[in-house]
Order: C-alpha cells, then sequence, then structure tokens
C-alpha cells in the first residue's frame, strides 16, 4: 500500500461544531493497527457537546468519530499477536476509532472486536462505544447480579439503552427515566419494566415506591451533576453509582457525605482518559467473553432510531441535538 489514496474524511470543529469534508491521504496502519474500510459508523452524544474536549483557547478541526465497522484491508506487522480470534484481510471487525466517520480508519488492535455473523453493519457501528461503556458500568464497576435492581437515567439514549438491555441480559430488574412520554412507551417494548417520566431530579420517590423502600444496587448517571444528588438518594445500602457524561454540563455538585459513608456507597467513573492501553485492552477482551456471545444469540440487539447518509452527517447531527432519538443514530459509509 503507498498510502496516498485518497479518501473523504469528515472534519469536526470542536468549540462550534462546524463540520467540513475534506480529502485526506489514506492511512497506513503501524505496528499494532489494521485499517479498515468503513461500512458504518454510529453518532455519540459525546463528541458533538460544544468545547467538549477543549480546555481553554481555539482548537483546529479534528477527524471526527469515534467507532467504526468494516472489512480489514491492511494489518500491522504486530496487530494479531494479542487477539482472541483469526484476523485476516476481509475480516469483519468494529471497534473504537477516532476519526471512524471516514471511508478508511484505523483501530488499534486492543480495541478490535470481531463483528458476529448475525450483526448487520449498521448493528455492529453501534456496539464499540455504547455497549463498551455499558459494559464497564453495568458489569466491571456495577457488578449487577441477577435479582438486583438498575436505574438507568437517560434511558433513551444510546448509553441508556445498551445499559438497559445488558442489564436486563443479566437477570437484573431495571428502572429507567426520560424527559419523554413516548420513548418511555416504546422503551417498554424492549423489555422496561418501570418507566418514569422525570424531567430533573424528581424520580427518588418513584424509585423508591417501585423498590419498597429499598433503593436500588446499581444507579447509573447518563446525565451529569443535575441528578447527581438524586441518584445518590435513590441508592441501596452498598449501592454503587456510575458517572458516565455530563450531558447537562454540570460538572460539580454538593453531596450528603453522611450518607455515602452510612450506606457504603460506592462512586465511580468510567472515563478511559487517564487508562493505560493494558488496562483498556482487559476490558475490550472481558467484553469479548462475557458480552459478544450475547449479540451472536440475539440476547442483545442495539436499536437504531435511523440510518443516514455518508454526506448526509451535519442532518445526523442535528438530529442529535434535537434529542428527539431514540437509541442510535448511524451513518452508512460508501467507498
Amino acid at each position: 500500500m503507498e498510502g496516498v489514496e485518497p479518501l473523504k474524511a469528515w472534519m469536526l470543529d470542536p468549540l462550534t461544531q462546524a463540520l467540513s469534508l475534506v480529502d485526506r491521504p489514506r492511512p497506513e496502519p503501524g505496528p499494532q493497527q489494521v485499517l479498515i474500510q468503513v461500512r458504518a459508523a454510529s453518532l455519540n452524544r459525546g463528541e458533538f457537546l460544544v468545547g467538549m474536549a477543549v480546555a481553554g483557547g481555539a482548537a483546529a478541526p479534528k477527524p471526527c468519530g469515534m467507532e467504526a465497522t468494516g472489512e480489514v484491508i491492511a494489518i500491522g506487522a504486530e496487530a494479531a499477536t494479542t487477539l482472541r480470534f483469526p484476523l485476516q484481510i476481509g475480516s469483519r471487525v468494529m471497534g473504537r476509532s477516532p476519526g471512524g466517520f471516514a471511508q478508511y480508519a484505523l483501530i488499534e488492535a486492543q480495541d478490535l472486536l470481531p463483528v458476529p455473523d448475525q450483526l448487520s453493519w449498521f448493528e455492529a457501528a453501534c456496539i464499540p462505544i455504547a455497549y463498551l461503556v455499558a459494559y464497564d458500568m453495568v458489569v466491571v464497576g456495577g457488578d449487577l447480579k441477577p435479582g438486583q435492581s438498575c436505574l438507568v437515567t437517560a434511558v433513551s439514549s444510546g448509553v441508556g439503552v445498551a445499559c438497559l438491555q445488558m442489564a436486563q441480559a443479566l437477570g437484573a430488574h431495571v428502572i429507567g427515566t426520560s424527559s419523554s412520554d413516548e420513548k418511555l412507551d416504546r422503551l417498554k417494548s424492549f423489555g422496561l419494566q418501570n418507566a418514569i417520566l422525570s424531567r430533573g431530579a424528581d424520580f427518588v420517590d418513584a424509585v423508591m415506591a417501585v423498590t419498597k423502600g429499598k433503593g436500588v444496587e446499581l444507579a447509573i448517571n447518563n446525565v451529569g451533576g443535575s441528578v447527581a444528588e438524586a441518584c445518590l438518594r435513590s441508592l441501596a445500602y452498598q449501592g454503587r453509582l456510575a458517572l458516565v457524561g455530563f450531558v447537562d454540563a454540570v460538572k460539580s455538585v454538593p453531596m450528603d457525605l453522611d450518607r455515602i459513608h452510612a450506606y457504603r456507597l460506592t462512586i465511580f467513573g468510567v472515563s478511559n482518559k487517564l487508562r493505560s492501553a493494558a488496562q483498556r485492552a482487559q476490558s475490550v477482551r472481558g467484553f469479548e467473553e462475557d458480552i459478544l456471545p450475547m449479540f451472536a444469540q440475539g440476547k442483545l440487539r442495539p436499536v437504531i432510531e435511523r440510518v443516514f447518509a455518508f454526506e448526509d452527517l451535519p442532518a445526523a447531527q442535528q438530529a442529535m441535538r434535537s434529542n428527539s432519538h431514540l437509541g442510535k443514530l448511524v451513518l452508512e459509509v460508501r467507498a
């Protein structure tokens, strides 16, 4: 491969959220990377929050997209050495992929997962971020067991739906909140047992009523600081609270330390920012072993609101801003 074949790729200004479609050289994989011809990629809200990844001052446009799925067309010299599945040219794979909204993209071997035959490209595109994050919260940090209860705030989001499905697959009871009656009604068809219409931090009494005053063993905060205290008050003795994002932009809140102390509560985040490559790889391989078979068995299935053409990314971005979708928005990529 000469690495000069042009490709179409989307760039994003992290401050203004302006998108631009550009020509870029086709990348070459490093020793621990694979190059894929992208078939689909899904949108993630965190990337489209204004100024989310900028710490002061201006920032240059960056390759857009956080995950992708497609066919392997080039393999780095060391990429296959740590994988548990056979890797060859033409393999169907998926993974976290900075710059995934492009015709060709690189994926680090540590983030690579095989695509089960039962999944379409569109479904596979929804898995590497949302379901890995859900696994981190529900299984790794949340230690959710059959018969326990799990509160999922903003349950209609991509990560929220993934948490709902995963918790149910593990035999847990799920309580979900949303500000939309229509979305809650739709999620009941996906098995949501207890739906709470909530426009903020007003769900504690309803959670306690459902759990007969006990509270939940795991609360997943998909919203941010504005509901953090309510999540804590919804926890049972020795409950766990997972923090995944700050859609509300509220990152600093007062907390009842006496309750945390008395109830022996655990609070944890799931950012990959400071994790080592080995730690990230451990999570991906754990997901491959524990959760990926559930997709092949039909126990888990991504919920897709809409698939957009590659050139229609700005429309997909606007659809995400409107907050009218349930589950994931996907981009179809054609060479």
